[in-house]
């Protein structure tokens, strides 16, 4: 975690793992407007607002990465038009 002006900020690599998320669904919520990305300096290296990421975690909900990594998602309750 890198701290600029008072704000945390966090690494790609921190920002997946904290969301449980691999790097190329990170990018796809940037490129989507779901998560700010900012520039570190004048590399290329890419970082994201700790507070932003927490706001993604509560949005997908207190049970639903828990479920996706032990594998105990309950079905959908719909069957699907075939």
């Amino acid at each position: 975690m890198i701290v600029m002006d008072g704000e945390e900020f966090l690494t790609a690599q921190e920002a997946c793992e904290i969301l449980g998320i691999k790097p190329a669904t990170l990018y796809a919520y940037v490129s989507r407007g779901v998560l700010g990305s900012y520039r570190q300096g004048i590399k290329r290296t890419r970082l994201y607002r700790r507070d932003e990421v927490e706001r993604l975690i509560r949005l997908r909900g207190p049970d639903e990465h828990d479920a996706e990594v032990d594998g105990s998602a309950d079905p959908p309750a719909w069957i699907p038009y075939v």
